[in-house]
């Protein structure tokens, strides 16, 4: 009575480092700084973006200019 096995120990410890790890990634992300520069970042979206501000002006560019916002925010900058 009252044994516990190696196995069912090393699960919860495995379960416990994974829960943490989760935690930590979640909590670092937000604050994490962007691995590039601005200027550098999205370059696909960003040069449709600036062709048709160009050719159409920025009313009309609206679904580029959000696109390329989007992936900046993906990329880590907080704009």
């Amino acid at each position: 009575m009252g044994e516990v096995s190696i196995d069912n120990v090393s699960s919860a410890l495995g379960l416990q480092t994974s829960q943490q790890n989760q935690g930590s990634a979640v909590k670092t992300s937000p604050e994490s700084k962007p691995k590039k520069k601005i200027c550098c970042a999205c370059p696909d979206t960003k040069q449709l973006r600036d062709e048709c501000i160009v050719q159409h002006g920025e009313e009309a560019c609206a679904k580029w200019i959000e696109a390329h916002l989007k992936c900046l925010r993906a990329e880590g900058f907080n704009i």
